[in-house]
C-alpha cells in the first residue's frame, strides 16, 4: 500500500509539472516576442526568468519521471534525490539569470527607454491566466521540486499584476523609468526567494537535520517511553525534503530478553513513523558489553 501511495504521488507530481512546463514554455516564447515589440525590459527580464524556468521544469519533469525507479545496486536508497537535484538546478538557473536580468534593467533606470503600455496590459493578462493555471496545479505538491516549481510560478503571477498595474499607470503618465525599476524591483524579490529555497536544498543534500526535526528531542522521548538506558549517535537526514530517514543506537540492560528487545525495538519505529521518519536503522548493545564506536563514550 506504502508503494502504491508514493508511486502515484510522484505519477501526480511529474504529471503536474509537464503540465506547467508547457504552460511556461509557450508563454516565453509569446512573452519574448512581446517584448521586442513593446520594447519592455520587465516583459523581457521576464522572458528570460521564464525561459530558464521553462528549461528548469523540463529537466524537473524529467527527473521527477526519473525518481519514480525503485531502489537497486547502483542506488540501493532508490532515485528519489534525483528530484531534488531538478530543484537545485532549477534554483541555480534562476540565480544566473537573475543576475543577468539585473545587469541588462539597472543602466536603464539612468537612461530610460518609451515602452508600449498597451501592449504590457495585453501580455500582463495573459500572464496572470497562464502562469495562475500552472500555479494551481501544483499548489498541492509536496516535494521540494513542485514547491520550487510552484513558487516561481507564483511569483511570476505577482511580477504581472505588478506589470498590469504599472502599464495602467503608464497609459495615464509618461513615467519610462517605472519600466526598468519594475524589472530591477520584482528580480531582487526573484533573488531573495530563490536564495532561500537554494538554502532548503542545500541543507537536505548536505545531509542536515530536517527543520522540523530536532536529534535532542528524539533521544529524549526514546529513552522515556522506552526502556532502553541510554540513546546516542543518532543520525537523522532526508533523501529529497519528504522521506526522512534515522540511524540511531541504543544501550539496553544485560537481563533484557528478546521479546523485550523486539518490542522496544517496534516502539522506537513507531514513535519515529509519527514524526514523518518511516526508515530506522536501530543497533542494540548491552549495558556490560564493550563498545569501540568513540561515539558510544
Amino acid at each position: 500500500m506504502g508503494h502504491d501511495h508514493s508511486h502515484n504521488h510522484n505519477h501526480g507530481g511529474q504529471k503536474n509539472i509537464k503540465v506547467a512546463f508547457l504552460l511556461n514554455l509557450t508563454f516565453t516564447l509569446l512573452e519574448i516576442v512581446g517584448g521586442l515589440w513593446t520594447n519592455s525590459m520587465a516583459i523581457l527580464s521576464d522572458a528570460l526568468h521564464d525561459l530558464g524556468d521553462s528549461l528548469s521544469l523540463g529537466l524537473a519533469w524529467y527527473l521527477e519521471r526519473y525518481s519514480e525507479k525503485g531502489p537497486d545496486e547502483k542506488f540501493s536508497f532508490g532515485y528519489a534525490r534525483f528530484s531534488l537535484l531538478a530543484a537545485l538546478i532549477n534554483s541555480l538557473i534562476l540565480v544566473g539569470g537573475s543576475v543577468l536580468i539585473l545587469a541588462k534593467s539597472i543602466p536603464r533606470i539612468f537612461q530610460p527607454e518609451d515602452v508600449s503600455p498597451k501592449g504590457m496590459l495585453v501580455f500582463a493578462i495573459i500572464g496572470i491566466i497562464i502562469n495562475g493555471i500552472a500555479v494551481i496545479r501544483l499548489k498541492k505538491g509536496t516535494s521540494l521540486n513542485e514547491k520550487v516549481v510552484s513558487w516561481h510560478l507564483m511569483e511570476d503571477v505577482l511580477g504581472w499584476v505588478v506589470i498590469f498595474i504599472a502599464s495602467i499607470v503608464l497609459m495615464i503618465v509618461n513615467i519610462p523609468v517605472l519600466d526598468p525599476l519594475l524589472s530591477v524591483l520584482i528580480t531582487i524579490y526573484v533573488l531573495y526567494n530563490v536564495v532561500k529555497n537554494l538554502k532548503d536544498i542545500l541543507n537536505v543534500f548536505l545531509q542536515g537535520v530536517p527543520k522540523n526535526l530536532s536529534i535532542n528531542e528524539i533521544e529524549k522521548e526514546i529513552l522515556e517511553k522506552t526502556k532502553v538506558l541510554s540513546v546516542h549517535h543518532t543520525h537523522i537526514w532526508s533523501l529529497e525534503g519528504e522521506k526522512n530517514l534515522l540511524s540511531t543506537h541504543i544501550i539496553v540492560g544485560d537481563e533484557i530478553e528478546r521479546e523485550e528487545i523486539i518490542s522496544i525495538k517496534n516502539n522506537v519505529r513507531e514513535l519515529m513513523k509519527k514524526k514523518g521518519i518511516e526508515h530506522v536503522t536501530i543497533e542494540i548493545d548491552f549495558e556490560s558489553q564493550d563498545c569501540e564506536d568513540q561515539f558510544c563514550n
